[in-house]
């Protein structure tokens, strides 16, 4: 009797224990947008499919430099004298989920999967590979067609860069070999589980629970009710203050900021005159924006690249918040009495409020902006329907100017192209010098390349850049991330083997 005894305590013990490493996290969404890390293009997806897949190089856990990338499934790389060329050796030992060895094959098929634009949110990265070759079953070679500034990010654990099995195709999840593996996703909720084949080690959290959650008073609520340990929480200054004060509890703000974009359609009147483009850039104020979200977590910038980006500038046109010029303006086009635009909105927290902003100080340069507000999966899918005239957009990209230019700003990137991705504003300004930077070999020719995109694209009334929003995630005391979070790109903490819950 007392052995049974012993046994069922020793049981619950274990099952406990196992509970105990079981991490809840609470993302804002409706539901999981993509289980394909090939494909994940939104907020949501990022983070929990950067826990279950690798790179053939690293950003280290807590880090978005990309000079400290480091090797990761690759054990090492080569890069040649002219920058065409990548030979990443593979380490060996390395299986995916499905017990299937890490091949050569598996990495050529994962990056001519990625630059696929049938297969790939990420093809336009990918356009200057020109061959994927296996040098043995353990080498893989990659060849560009030029430089490519920061190249080595095409193959780090981030967009494009993840691994899957070439068996990714034959339906079902596409295996990785992350530490997680996703099990199911749906209906507001996604576990994930510990992968103990993991190259790096046996996970201390055996399971994430994530659930999706809109409402940021709901996603505080299920923390302060003890249901979440790690939650994405409002980027807005008082919040975050408030947060603080919590017991046992510490608010993690870190980059790269989304930078936050008001993407002027240039396809529909009366946005079609560039006179009524000038004016919305002089109706709204940037800087009172980044006042009202709170400067702690909001940087307000120029530039259509983001700051800290390779090839950022500040030295860009800049259009003074004026609602008298912008009325004269207006009228000057023949709209005296105004004109009316439409925006397709997320109903979220992030958005919402700041579309909120941006419509009085339009109402002031007689601007009247209609609002439909939606939530947010129905937003996306809205605003690449072409559906909105002004698009508020927020992304974190790999940090080279090319890669924001290219997604947000060429004509190839617009809605109802094959190869669409963010270019709601239609903006065709800069084309030759986008193209041109890619094939730039001298880097300072490139870096003024890149300044001159900048320069048209806002003098073709493509867009008022906004500001810069740092990420701010809530954690228990207790969940030991196993690393100092200064940067993600995958917008949210990684959870490495290493993380645990004291």
């Amino acid at each position: 009797m007392w052995k049974t005894v012993g046994a069922m305590m020793l049981g619950a013990a274990i099952a406990g224990a196992a509970e105990a490493q079981t991490l809840r996290v609470g993302v804002i969404a409706q539901d999981m947008g993509t289980t394909d890390p090939h494909r994940a293009s939104a907020t949501q997806d990022k983070a929990p499919l950067s826990w279950a897949y690798d790179g053939l190089v690293r950003f280290p856990p807590g880090s978005a430099d990309p000079a400290r990338l480091e090797p990761d499934l690759a054990e090492s790389f080569e890069r040649s004298a002219d920058g065409r060329i990548f030979t990443f050796r593979l380490r060996p030992g390395v299986r995916f989920h499905d017990g299937n060895p890490l091949e050569g094959e598996d990495v050529a098929f994962s990056l001519r999967r990625a630059a696929d634009a049938q297969r790939s949110a990420f093809a336009s990265d990918y356009a200057a590979v020109t061959a994927v070759e296996l040098v043995d079953p353990m080498t893989v070679r990659v060849t560009l067609r030029e430089p490519v500034a920061g190249a080595l990010g095409l193959f780090a654990n981030y967009h494009g860069g993840m691994i899957v099995s070439r068996r990714a195709d034959a339906g079902g999840q596409q295996p990785g070999t992350g530490p997680f593996r996703l099990e199911r996703a749906g209906g507001g909720a996604a576990r994930m589980a510990a992968f103990d084949g993991h190259w790096r080690g046996r996970p201390a959290i055996r399971a994430i629970d994530i659930r999706f959650i809109t409402s940021d008073a709901t996603r505080e609520l299920a923390y302060t009710a003890g249901e979440l340990d790690l939650f994405i929480g409002r980027r807005e200054q008082r919040w975050v203050e408030r947060m603080r004060a919590q017991p046992n509890t510490v608010v993690e703000v870190f980059s790269p900021g989304e930078f936050r974009t008001l993407l002027i359609s240039r396809r529909s009147a009366p946005l079609d005159d560039a006179r009524v483009r000038r004016a919305v850039q002089h109706a709204v104020d940037p800087g009172a924006i980044a006042r009202f979200v709170g400067l702690d977590v909001a940087t307000p910038w120029p530039s259509p690249v983001p700051p800290g980006y390779l090839g950022a500038t500040e030295e860009v046109p800049r259009f003074a918040p004026d609602p008298a010029r912008a009325r004269a303006l207006l009228a000057e086009a023949g709209h005296r009495d105004g004109v009316t635009i439409r925006a397709v909105v997320s109903s979220n927290s992030a958005q919402l409020p700041i579309m909120e902003v941006i419509q009085a100080q339009l109402r002031r340069a007689n601007i009247r902006l209609e609002m439909d507000v939606v939530e947010h999966a129905t937003y996306h899918a809205r605003i690449r329907q072409d559906l909105s005239q002004l698009t508020f957009y927020g992304a974190a990209r790999y940090p080279v100017a090319d890669s924001y230019l290219s997604q947000f700003y060429h004509s190839r990137s617009a809605p109802g192209r094959p190869t669409m991705s963010l270019n709601f504003a239609h903006c065709d300004a800069a084309d030759a010098e986008i193209d041109a930077s890619r094939a730039e070999p001298d880097e300072q020719r490139q870096l003024a390349l890149w300044a001159t995109a900048q320069r048209k694209v806002l003098e073709a009334g493509c867009a008022v850049p906004l500001f810069d929003l740092k990420q701010v995630w809530v954690r228990r005391s207790t969940l030991n991330l196993g690393y100092r979070l200064e940067g993600a790109l995958n917008l949210g903490p990684p959870v490495t083997h290493a993380t645990r819950l004291d």
